[in-house]
């Protein structure tokens, strides 16, 4: 949070196996990884107020999005975002924003992070998604499109309890009194 080197990344390059894209360095009293997030230093450096944050995947997401001249971006260190991430991301902006491919995968990694923002979340706080393209990431996305292109995924970006709603509704029937009984007993977990 000072900006001082707590811990090194890398990616790894031209290796077509299944493993690891992103390695870090070992966990120790200083560095845990599921609780700390690339670039938010310089984001709150860069920028005086923080209306939003935006959490991407990789370290060269958050890279190129600055490159482009968008700031507020963030990024996990290979892991999910968790619950600490999020207490975290909202100490410093009411609105966050994760993005996410448009695929399958993101789609189920979208759902984790929305129940691990659940406890984070309050009438001032807001959690927000964004489906990206098949194919696409926030680096090939901004490239591709520019700033404004990029933004513009961003600024429609699905509310988080909306996605709650729609994910808990699918398969069943809203206009019968029995699918809004199943419906009620599906989301009562979920607002503990």
């Amino acid at each position: 949070m000072r900006g001082r080197i707590i811990g090194f990344g890398g990616r790894i390059l031209g290796r077509d196996d299944d493993g690891p894209k992103y390695l870090n360095s070992p966990e120790t009293p200083v560095f845990q990884k599921g609780s700390e997030l690339y670039g938010l230093y310089e984001a709150r450096r860069a920028l005086r107020r923080i209306d939003r944050l935006l959490v991407v995947e990789g370290y060269m997401d958050v890279v190129a999005l600055a490159q482009h001249g968008v700031a507020n971006a963030v990024a996990t260190l290979g892991t999910a975002s968790g619950e600490a991430h999020f207490y975290k991301l909202f100490r410093y902006a009411d609105e966050v924003i994760c993005c996410f491919d448009g695929d399958q995968a993101g789609r189920q990694a979208a759902w984790k992070a929305l129940e691990n923002a659940l406890p984070a979340l309050n009438e001032h706080r807001q959690l927000k998604l964004v489906f990206l393209p098949d194919g696409e990431d926030p680096d090939s996305l901004i490239r591709a499109q520019g700033k404004a292109g990029f933004e513009t995924f961003v600024d429609n970006a699905l509310p988080g309890l909306e996605f709650l709603f729609q994910r808990l509704a699918q398969g069943l029937d809203m206009d019968s009194v029995d699918g809004r009984a199943r419906f009620a007993g599906l989301i009562a977990p979920q607002t503990r």
